[in-house]
């Protein structure tokens, strides 16, 4: 029978058989122990060599002419992140392409204008991280970055634009784009199937896709500061959507749809040029805390505006027709 021991003999063997296997299994065990920890070490004191490699590098990068990368960088090529921020970086340079084993490429707060199209050899990068730079322009490469799940462009001046082809980035689930130029969210965007976190604040967004439905997994959605004077009704069909802040655009009016949006915990339409002047009703025995939580969600606001809306809507409505009505009896009576 297979997988069941059957042990003959007297006590005494048995007692030494099991002893023996205990053993073995224990001093497998410990072995086992030391490998691992033999392995933790060897991570611990690679990670603090790179730290030390990196400092020394950022030495290098500030008195480099050009304000960019040495040649010599690349006999590093087994660098699994770089952090080199504030250093006056200009240039990526394009043997980047060598360093197979990046997972994180941090150039933050530098002067970086492009991104080298050789960025799309890294197919194990996860977090491309070129936020406050001077970046106009992301190369179609950069789809190639299969295992992408982070990227942050936030404050690149003249960024407007994204290629297509990074709708490939089947994993990428945080997008930075904050404090750009972009007039529209891009298509390839909209198409990222596993994105949760997008940042477009600060921008000149004038109107919002109406198929921005598609973004399923999207929980949350940073808008404010742009120029969006309407919402799309397919908005009501992000039923993951948590997270939505529009403060300081040009709404008018609040899609009446959205008051059946049940997963919206956190939403914001301060300083926005709304049809209805709508003041919240006191409630009795309210403390501090629960004030702020109105003034800070917005969810009871948002749904008291909708129904406002209806009611003026419907009672604007009424007046109209009693107008028109009146207006035909009279000239029936005038017959």
């Amino acid at each position: 029978m297979t997988g069941v021991t059957v042990c003959c003999g007297s006590v005494s063997s048995i007692k030494a058989l099991w002893e023996t296997r205990i053993k073995k299994t224990k001093d497998e065990l410990k072995k086992d122990k030391e490998q691992k920890d033999k392995r933790a070490v060897g991570r611990l004191t690679g990670a603090w060599e790179d730290r030390i490699i990196l400092a020394k590098l950022k030495e290098k990068v500030v008195t480099e002419e050009g304000r960019t990368l040495p040649p010599a960088l690349v006999q590093l090529s087994e660098l699994q992140e770089w952090q080199l921020h504030r250093v006056g970086l200009q240039r990526i340079p394009r043997f980047i392409s060598s360093f197979q084993s990046l997972i994180v490429l941090d150039l933050s707060r530098n002067s970086v204008t492009d991104i080298p199209k050789e960025i799309g050899k890294l197919t194990r990068l996860r977090e491309l991280l070129l936020s406050y730079n001077r970046v106009s322009d992301v190369p179609e490469e950069l789809g190639f970055c299969e295992n992408l799940e982070k990227l942050e462009l936030a404050k690149n001046q003249d960024l407007d634009e994204l290629p297509p082809q990074l709708s490939n980035l089947k994993k990428l689930y945080h997008l930075d784009l904050s404090m750009n130029q972009f007039t529209n969210i891009p298509e390839c965007v909209v198409k990222l199937p596993s994105l949760e976190w997008l940042d477009m604040g600060s921008n000149r967004l004038e109107n919002l896709p109406d198929d921005i439905h598609r973004m399923e997994k999207l929980h949350t959605l940073w808008l404010p500061r742009n120029e969006l004077e309407y919402l799309p009704d397919n908005i009501s069909l992000m039923k993951s959507l948590d997270t939505l802040v529009l403060s300081k655009n040009r709404l008018r009016d609040i899609p009446p749809l959205m008051e059946g949006m049940s997963n919206l915990r956190f939403v914001n339409f301060r300083d926005n040029p709304l049809t209805y002047d709508i003041t919240l009703p006191d409630l009795k025995e309210v403390v501090d805390e629960e004030e702020d939580n109105r003034e800070m969600f917005g969810r009871e606001f948002m749904h008291f505006y909708i129904q406002e809306a209806r009611k003026r809507g419907s009672e604007t409505f009424t007046s109209v027709l009693n107008v028109t009505m009146g207006g035909v009896s009279d000239r029936v009576s005038s017959l």
